[in-house]
C-alpha cells in the first residue's frame, strides 16, 4: 500500500451565523488576508519606529502615514488580485460573463495580479506623500511574506491549488473528484501538498531572511535592496514550486496533461513560471542596481 497522509477534516469556515435569512461566514482564507495585512502593518510600524535602521538614521515615513498606506495596499491587493486572475487565467470565461468579474467572494485571486496592484497603489501613494519609493518598497518587502504564508496554509485547509500526483510518503489524499482523478492510479491518489511548499519557501524562509537582514544586518540602509531580494526570492520560489503544483484546469488537455502554456516535446513551462521568471530577473536587477548606488554619507 502506498504511504500517504489523509487530508485533515478542517472546515473552510471558522464559523457562520444567519441573520434575517442571510448567512455570514468567516473563512480561513479571509482570516489569512486579514491576519497577513495586520501583521504586515505592524512589521512596517516596527521598522519605521527605529530610525537607526534607515539611511541617514531617518525613517522614510511616519506611523500615521503607514496607517494611510494600509488602505491603499488593501485596495491594490483586492483589485489587482482579482483582475490578474481574470486576465491571466480565465479571460475568455469572464469576457462571456462580465457580471461575475466583481464577485470576489466566489473565489479567484492571482498573486501576480495582486503584486502589480500593490506596486501601482504604492507608487501613486509615495508620489502623493513624498516618500522615497525604494525605501517604501523595502518596507512592503518585510510585510508581504507573512500574508503569503497564511494564505498558502488557508489554500491547504480549503483543499485547493494542490500539487501533481506523487508517491512520496508525505503526499496528501485531497478530497473531491478533481483531486482524485489521476491517470493510472487505482484507489486513493496522493498529491504533493504544494500549498505548504509555497508557504515554506515564499513565506517562512523568504520572510525570515528579509527580517534578519532588516533588523540585524542593516539591510534597510541600502534603499531597494530588500525589495529586490523579495521580488527575486518570490519569483524563484514560485518557479520551483510550479514543478510540483497541478496546473490550472483550463491549460490541461489530452495532448497537454501537464498544463504547459509553452510546450517543447515532453518539457515546457506553466503560466505560473511564465509570470514568475520576469519577477526573478527584475528582482535581481533591482538588488544589484541598489548595491551599486553610493551610500548616504559615504565619500563621493
Amino acid at each position: 500500500m502506498q504511504a500517504m497522509i489523509p487530508f485533515p477534516d478542517i472546515s473552510p469556515e471558522i464559523f457562520s451565523i444567519s441573520l434575517f435569512g442571510i448567512t455570514f461566514a468567516l473563512r480561513w482564507y479571509a482570516l489569512a488576508y486579514i491576519g497577513g495585512i495586520l501583521i504586515g502593518w505592524r512589521l512596517i510600524v516596527m521598522a519605521v519606529s527605529r530610525p537607526q535602521l534607515w539611511p541617514g538614521d531617518t525613517a522614510p515615513m511616519s506611523k500615521e502615514q503607514v496607517e494611510d498606506l494600509l488602505t491603499w495596499i488593501i485596495l491594490g491587493v483586492i483589485l489587482g488580485g482579482r483582475l490578474g486572475y481574470v486576465l491571466f487565467y480565465k479571460p475568455a470565461y469572464y469576457l462571456s460573463n462580465p457580471s461575475e468579474i466583481l464577485m470576489v467572494w466566489e473565489g479567484g485571486m492571482a498573486f501576480h495580479g495582486g503584486f502589480l496592484g500593490v506596486v501601482v497603489a504604492a507608487w501613486i501613494w509615495a508620489g502623493r506623500q513624498g516618500v522615497n519609493r525604494l525605501s517604501l518598497g523595502d518596507s512592503l518587502a518585510l510585510a508581504v511574506p507573512t500574508g503569503l504564508l497564511l494564505g498558502r496554509v488557508a489554500n491547504f485547509i480549503n483543499g485547493e491549488l494542490w500539487g501533481r500526483p506523487t508517491d512520496v510518503p508525505w503526499g496528501v489524499a485531497f478530497p473531491g473528484p478533481s483531486a482524485q482523478t489521476c491517470e493510472g492510479v487505482i484507489g486513493l491518489c496522493a498529491r504533493h501538498p504544494s500549498q505548504l511548499y509555497e508557504a515554506a519557501l515564499e513565506g517562512l524562509i523568504l520572510g525570515t531572511l528579509l527580517l534578519v537582514l532588516a533588523f540585524r544586518r542593516g539591510g534597510l540602509k541600502v534603499p531597494g535592496q530588500l525589495m529586490g531580494l523579495f521580488v527575486a526570492g518570490y519569483g524563484l520560489s514560485r518557479f520551483i514550486v510550479e514543478f510540483f503544483r497541478q496546473a490550472d484546469d483550463q491549460f490541461i488537455t489530452l495532448d497537454n496533461p501537464m498544463g504547459y502554456v509553452i510546450q517543447l516535446g515532453q518539457a515546457g513551462v506553466t503560466m505560473g513560471q511564465i509570470l514568475s521568471l520576469p519577477m526573478l530577473l527584475i528582482g535581481l536587477a533591482i538588488f544589484f542596481w541598489a548595491r551599486r548606488q553610493p551610500r548616504q554619507g559615504a565619500p563621493a
